[in-house]
């Protein structure tokens, strides 16, 4: 049984990272980086990235530690060619969660169904995400960053695995592949210990931004240059990503009409659900085997504490994240009566940082459904008790599948209808992707 098996670790065979790197969607083949890395232990990671900004452990001394943050303002680059370029195995990190050989620390990410917690590995995704900007953007002459990096966006993570065991030891990839101006795309991966391979989990893809100490400006980082056709490759693919997500937001049904498809799908859910025993456009009748819209949503609250701050003192994107998945995922259970699991987690933008003390306000809803698919998408936004006005700071899009077929999800109003059509935008990429 898995559950008394001892998985120990072993190296990442070279042929196989090769084959990891190459992704789940059929992205270029990364050569293999690993040689001459010492893997990091997952809880170091957070240690690091407080020792690299000089960030304060202790809550009541955050004040002064940003302060202390200011001076550094001199050490940074007034041009990107004043800066020395990387290369992509500079910025290469190996992370172990030793869940198989450290049996202590599997509590914290154990769920009910006995795997493990999604919702975790999303929160380690985000700190190793920062930590490789910080490695690529390392100075030797610097003892601190003067660099502050956050996760801007998640561009996607594809999963090729539905159940994560809780006692065996994984593996956490990455590096930058693409750079831009002040801007840096970060490609992990995530591989699980059987019978002494690694197979692969997930491939995971970040955007992140670097801005002044006091996190207020923009500010330039250290080029990157391809070394082989294969990293051309990837940096080519990484500015391709970069043109696809600006064509996506100009696209938006926030800025743009649908198209003629899409409009025609919208008035055909309205004629199917028109009453007909009635002459009105009002009355309307919900088809078999379906949910309104309106009826296929969850809500919840968070009190966001300072053990839950990042190392510039305001609240952990990957705690955002994980607390959306969760009740994604609540939501997606609900509507399908049965375990979903997820599939693909793509497009969640960063719009505003959360401060510590904020009351953190999180919708889930349901948007498409197809077959066994679930599209929920999360919206959270901050509350100011003082003037009342709430604020978005996040939006996540997650595409589950359920062990059964799912009730078809029905929008009743137009604003349902954009929700409806965005979902089924969202679900048609991940499906071409994966």
């Amino acid at each position: 049984m898995l559950a008394t098996r001892l998985c120990t670790m072993r190296k990442l065979p070279s042929v196989l990272a090769r084959k990891l790197a190459s992704g789940t969607s059929g992205s270029p083949v990364l050569p293999d980086m690993s040689e001459g890395h010492l893997p990091i232990h997952v809880n170091n990671v957070r240690s690091r990235l407080r020792d690299i900004v000089g960030a304060s452990t202790n809550w009541r001394d955050h004040v002064q530690a940003m302060q202390e943050r200011k001076a550094l303002h001199t050490l940074l680059a007034k041009r990107q060619e004043d800066l020395p370029p990387r290369r992509m195995k500079d910025s290469y990190l190996e992370v172990i969660l030793p869940l198989g050989s450290q049996p202590e620390i599997r509590e914290k990410y154990l769920n009910v169904h006995n795997s493990v917690r999604f919702g975790r590995i999303l929160e380690d995704l985000d700190s190793l995400g920062v930590l490789i900007c910080y490695t690529h953007t390392k100075q030797e002459t610097q003892p601190r960053s003067p660099l502050s990096i956050v996760t801007a966006l998640v561009d996607k993570i594809n999963l090729c695995k539905k159940i994560i065991y809780p006692d065996c030891d994984i593996k956490f990839t990455g590096n930058v592949s693409w750079v831009g101006r002040t801007s840096m795309e970060v490609k992990m991966h995530m591989l699980q210990l059987h019978g002494g391979d690694y197979s692969p989990v997930l491939d995971a893809t970040f955007v992140m931004v670097a801005r002044d100490p006091e996190n207020k400006r923009p500010a330039f980082v250290n080029p990157l240059i391809p070394e082989s056709p294969e990293e051309e490759e990837i940096f080519k693919q990484g500015e391709l990503n970069k043109l696809k997500r600006i064509d996506f937001s100009t696209a938006s049904l926030l800025k743009m009409a649908p198209t003629a498809e899409e409009r025609n799908i919208v008035h055909d859910i309205f004629l199917n659900t028109l009453d007909t025993r009635t002459v009105s456009f009002r009355s309307r009748k919900l088809p078999p085997n379906s949910v309104w819209m309106e009826d296929a949503k969850l809500k919840g609250l968070q009190i966001c504490h300072p053990q839950e701050r990042n190392i510039f003192n305001r609240i952990f994107g990957g705690f955002l994240m994980r607390k959306a998945f969760e009740l994604g995922w609540a939501t997606a259970c609900s509507y399908g009566s049965s375990r979903p699991f997820i599939v693909s987690v793509d497009d969640i933008m960063f719009q505003r940082p959360v401060e510590v003390g904020s009351l953190l306000l999180l919708s889930a809803q349901v948007c498409y459904t197809e077959k066994n698919y679930i599209q929920v998408r999360v919206h959270s936004e901050v509350y100011d008790a003082d003037t009342r006005e709430h604020q978005t700071t996040n939006i996540f899009h997650f595409t589950f599948i359920s062990e059964n077929e799912v009730p078809r999800v029905i929008p009743k109003t137009y604003g349902e209808s954009m929700l409806y059509l965005d979902g089924k935008r969202h679900f048609a990429a991940i499906m071409k992707d994966i």
